[in-house]
């Protein structure tokens, strides 16, 4: 069964604001989470939030700007994931993402 992936209202419109090449990898990023599930352990930088409960990020572009991805899973049971952030690190707000 695969797993459901939602995007935040904002997210969506971060998404749409992004490189295309970055666009393309966060495709990519979705498409895994739905086929394999949230933990995604061969992404760039990939990890838990320290602090908050199943929430992930990775990296999609190294460099400068660095691009990352906020995910957090919000029902197990039915699989459903929501991506919370799309942008830049440097603006990221983990603490206030998840």
């Amino acid at each position: 069964m695969f797993w459901d992936v939602k995007f935040r209202n904002r997210a969506k419109k971060q998404a749409g604001d992004l490189p295309i090449e970055v666009q393309e990898r966060l495709f990519a990023l979705v498409l895994e989470i739905k086929k394999l599930g949230p933990t995604r352990t061969t992404w760039p930088n990939y990890g838990k939030i320290r602090g908050k409960r199943d929430c992930h990020h990775c990296h999609l572009k190294k460099g400068k700007p660095t691009y990352v991805a906020v995910w957090k899973v919000t029902d197990k049971g039915n699989k459903l994931v929501e991506v919370r952030y799309v942008g830049t690190h440097e603006n990221a707000d983990y603490g206030r993402i998840c």
